[in-house]
């Protein structure tokens, strides 16, 4: 067997260039990696830049200014609260995520691709909204057909989905509320079916909305648990400084409709002086 060390690569080869001032074209030995690194080089890429927004400006019909000037990367599986005093601007910006709101100036990129009319089926299937009220998303009869209104709704077969409807009700603890109708539940079930509702779609993505807002301490210790399993990546708006301690390893600060801070969440909500000038102390 031939010494590796001389043994030829299969994948270089030689290429002619002519350079100015040189009298003939001359060749020069070349490998190139296979098509599989390329493509491994760009999908690490993309997962390291799996929300991307660039200089993000977004006014209302009413001409009053939200957004001004948002850069914010997220990489997949991140998971990161946000933060800001009420009319911050943190509502808006997450309704920029799947294209409720689009950019009056900037971009927005989700999972590789930019927001826009052609993306956007595949956009919203890609970022799973949690709203702060549960009933905003429970309208069934059953617990178990809210679940699987979405994927009913993306023509999926049956069997799929009871598959995704038991698996996302798993997920969340609530398999035993299958039949039982939403009316009857406390704030935290209905809270967790309402991700159910979510999860049963398969996002990438999840955005919640102030997701502890009426939870007794049982209720938000049961919800810190469940944020901590969960492999999507995430954003969470919320006051809960302390949900956001336990449950986050990086904060943003949002007021104005500007990002004055990013950065580690312990170290943020160390820094007394920040939080009294943004209103979150």
């Amino acid at each position: 067997m031939g010494d590796p060390r001389t043994a030829p690569d299969p994948h270089a080869h030689e290429h002619e260039h002519l350079h100015k001032g040189l009298p003939a074209a001359h060749a020069h030995p070349h490998a190139h990696g296979d098509g599989a690194d390329h493509a491994a080089e760009h999908d690490a890429a993309i997962a390291a830049h799996w929300i991307e927004i660039e200089h993000l400006h977004f006014r209302y019909p009413d001409g009053s200014e939200a957004l001004r000037g948002i850069d914010l990367t997220i990489a997949r599986g991140e998971k990161v609260a946000l933060l800001g005093p009420n009319g911050a601007g943190k509502s808006t910006l997450m309704l920029h995520l799947n294209g409720i709101h689009r950019p009056t100036h900037g971009s927005v990129r989700v999972a590789g691709g930019a927001i826009d009319d052609a993306t956007l089926g595949r956009i919203r299937a890609e970022v799973g909204l949690v709203f702060q009220d549960p009933d905003d998303q429970l309208f069934s009869p059953t617990v178990w057909e809210d679940v699987a209104f979405g994927p009913v709704h993306m023509g999926l077969p049956g069997a799929v989905v009871h598959d995704r409807v038991e698996a996302a009700l798993s997920a969340v603890g609530a398999l035993d509320l299958a039949d039982r109708a939403p009316t009857r539940l406390s704030i935290g079930q209905r809270k967790r079916v309402a991700l159910a509702t979510v999860l049963s779609m398969e996002p990438s993505i999840l955005v919640f909305d102030e997701p502890s807002a009426g939870l007794d301490p049982r209720g938000r210790r049961e919800l810190i648990g469940l944020l901590a399993g969960l492999h999507q990546t995430l954003i969470v708006s919320t006051h809960d400084l302390e949900l956001a301690r336990a449950a986050f390893a990086r904060s943003v600060v949002v007021d104005g409709g500007r990002i004055v801070a990013d950065g580690a969440t312990a170290s943020i909500l160390d820094d007394r002086a920040l939080l009294l000038r943004h209103g979150l102390a």
